[in-house]
């Protein structure tokens, strides 16, 4: 469907716990003027604790400042090293908390969503399927798999913002044109994405 004339796009960025990848890429987007938002689809936040079954877990909605905190107070060179207290300072600047993308229905409505792995992206695109009524405002649901590092991070945040630059600058219809904008953009950077497309309900 065709975006209103002079409207701009409205993005949600969404992994799994709203704290690397689609927080870079939100960080990002924003940078570049992009109206942006977004989320995690996890149960709860999970962040890499001092061995592999010893996580750190938090509620969505726990301010990044005070999961900061805490990490600082647990183990500050540890943290430190292993880039999670970098990663949680940049949050604080985007914004207050980690966002749950099932309870954002009062967010309204995104012109795209984009999710940065698999399983993400299959969580999203269930929760929209299950959202009733379905109406006739469709939007582009897009994967790119990017590895859950500050390094590929940063560089499927870069492989976002021109992705979503492209799709504001559509003139007309993006359902015609979005097989052939995103076979072009994986030929170009050699990356696979998928997408599907759902429905807002229109109040």
């Amino acid at each position: 469907m065709v975006a209103a004339e002079g409207k701009r796009w409205r993005f949600a960025m969404v992994c799994s716990s709203n704290m690397n990848r689609s927080m870079e890429a939100h960080s990002q987007l924003g940078r570049a003027g992009l109206d942006v938002e977004s989320y995690g689809t996890g149960t709860h936040v999970k962040l890499p604790g001092p061995s592999l079954h010893e996580p750190n877990v938090y509620d969505f909605g726990t301010p990044y400042g005070a999961i900061y905190d805490d990490l600082r107070r647990k183990d500050p060179d540890l943290y430190k090293r292993n880039g999670l207290l970098p990663m949680l300072k940049r949050n604080t600047s985007v914004k207050l908390a980690p966002q749950r993308w099932q309870d954002n229905a009062d967010d309204g409505v995104f012109d795209m969503i984009m999710t940065f792995e698999e399983r993400v992206f299959d969580l999203v695109v269930e929760d929209m399927n299950n959202r009733e009524p379905k109406l006739m405002k469709s939007v582009p649901i897009i994967n790119m798999d990017v590895k859950d590092n500050h390094e590929e991070a940063g560089v499927g945040a870069k492989l976002a913002v021109e992705l979503c630059q492209k799709l504001e600058a559509i003139d007309g219809d993006w359902e015609e044109i979005i097989d052939d904008l995103i076979s072009g953009f994986e030929k170009q950077h050699k990356r696979r994405l998928a997408y599907s497309i759902a429905f807002y309900q229109l109040v």
